[in-house]
């Protein structure tokens, strides 16, 4: 599982514990609002039939009570019938509007009537005498009463409800948020434990791989767990520890290699100077041309050596210089060949150039030293006698320039490194080819520089071929009388750093 993956799905469950925690709030706040406004209806009902009871009672006594004076004149706290009269339908108005079920409605219907019968009773009976009106009124004033009482009860009955209702809405919102409490702090502990072994102890691991490895603990290697971005981290730091450890061993090769390569030709050099010094009285011209031949062997491969190791260093260092001129390729070919053909390598070397010419732009100097490394290559791992050929060939963009020989043939494996650094193949004989394993990696390098390449061609037992392709500069872009001078003196605009 991927950390972004565990990431949202802890985040998405945490959201989703905030979210019901906050519809739970929503609805409990709802059915608590319901619940005290169905409250406060029942207490509005309540006190407005208590003062409907107090209004009738009232105007019973204003039109019934005994006196000299007229009922209808008379005030109670400084009320009249009338006014009394009057309050009834807003009373009754106001019943109906705080009504908060179909029970209460219908009641509320019925005290209406029985109100309407009551007033109708009065109006009739007002000119009959005292004891009949008595005995028709007090009858519909005491159903008035009555179904008055009933609303009275029934608004108690709903203030319970609504009271017991709103306390069970309480209790059950404290379990809620308790609950939600309880869930929200059990997964922020079960999170923080997660993200402690899946993503903080890995990433804890690797940063400790990297430390240790930082102070010279080459070996150590980070613990590939957890997430999968945290694995792809410790691979990738294990790939690069495996890489430079590599390295660290090639570049120690590279130093054994370099000095037993440098002690060969210093040895000879000391041989041959302390034959020289023993037997000076006995030295015969002959034997002193041998030895100065031997000795400029000897300086010519310590100078090769030196060479490849100063060029790889300003590869390196980004320092490779390159000073362009137009040339013929043809003229480049040549006078390799005519380099090696002089040193009686025992090899055929066979010259195959076009009559027309070949233009490039490159640096002469480092270009004859790309192909006297490709042909001192094809010498060196080619039998005696074998043919090795040089040749120009032209493309409608590019020149070819290639070497072929009929040497071992280099096999897949050695084709993966042939052009890494400090890399040597094997001889004929099965033993590592003298050098320090610079020059075909100095050689691409330089090629590349061009804005060229090299191709390889090769299989075992059946030769190598090598080509570099340059761009080809037309013949109307062919050097001028003062473009060259200027560019061999390396003050030209094009030349390359």
């Amino acid at each position: 599982m991927s950390l972004r993956a565990w990431l949202a799905a802890t985040m998405g469950g945490l959201a989703l514990l905030t979210l019901i925690a906050a519809v739970a709030l929503i609805v409990l706040t709802n059915a608590q609002n319901h619940s005290a406004n169905t409250l406060g209806n029942s207490v509005d009902g309540l006190h407005m039939a208590e003062e409907l009871e107090i209004d009738l009672l009232n105007h019973f006594r204003l039109s019934d009570g005994a006196g000299p004076q007229d009922t209808r004149s008379q005030l109670i706290r400084g009320r009249s019938v009338e006014s009394i009269e009057a309050s009834f339908p807003l009373l009754l108005d106001g019943l109906e509007r705080n009504a908060v079920s179909d029970a209460e409605r219908t009641l509320i219907q019925e005290v209406e009537e029985d109100f309407e019968r009551y007033l109708q009773v009065q109006r009739e009976a007002i000119r009959l005498p005292e004891r009949k009106r008595l005995a028709a009124v007090v009858p519909a004033m005491d159903a008035a009463l009555d179904s008055l009482e009933r609303l009275v009860q029934l608004n108690v009955e709903e203030a319970r409800v609504a009271r017991d209702a709103s306390a069970d809405l309480n209790r059950l919102g404290n379990t809620v948020g308790l609950s939600l409490c309880g869930l929200l702090l059990v997964a922020f502990v079960v999170g923080s434990f997660l993200l402690q072994r899946i993503a903080l102890q890995p990433l804890k691991d690797i940063s400790q791989a990297m430390r240790r490895f930082g102070v010279g603990r080459k070996r150590t290697r980070a613990p590939v767990a957890g997430p999968t971005e945290l694995r792809d981290m410790a691979s990738t730091f294990n790939e690069m520890a495996n890489s430079l450890t590599h390295q660290q061993e090639q570049q120690l090769a590279f130093l054994a290699g370099v000095a037993h390569e440098l002690r060969n030709p210093l040895s000879a050099l000391k041989l041959s100077t302390a034959l020289s010094e023993r037997s000076h009285a006995q030295l015969t011209p002959e034997r002193m041309q041998r030895t100065l031949a031997l000795v400029g062997r000897q300086v010519e491969r310590l100078d090769r050596m030196v060479g490849d190791l100063l060029d790889a260093t300003r590869i390196e260092a980004g320092k490779l210089e390159l000073r362009p001129e137009v040339r013929d390729a043809r003229e480049l070919a040549r006078g390799v060949v005519e380099l090696y053909r002089s040193s009686d390598s025992g090899h055929v070397l066979q010259l195959d150039v076009p009559d027309a010419p070949l233009f490039v732009r490159a640096d002469p100097d480092r270009l004859e030293q790309v192909m006297a490394n490709l042909v001192s290559n094809a010498l060196k791992y080619s039998p005696a006698g074998s043919h090795v050929e040089v040749a120009v060939r032209g493309e409608a963009e590019h020149v070819l320039l290639v070497v072929k020989d009929q040497g071992i043939g280099i096999s897949e494996e050695d084709m993966a490194i042939l052009f890494a650094p400090f890399q040597r193949l094997g001889n004929p004989r099965g033993k590592r080819a003298p050098g320090v394993g610079l020059g075909l990696s100095v050689a691409r390098r330089i090629v590349e520089a061009h804005g060229g390449n090299i191709e390889v061609d090769s299989a075992p037992g059946a030769g190598s071929s090598f080509c570099v392709r340059l761009a080809r500069v037309s013949g109307e872009k062919a050097p001028d009388a003062e473009g060259p001078a200027a560019e061999a003196r390396g003050d030209g605009p094009d030349a390359l750093h």
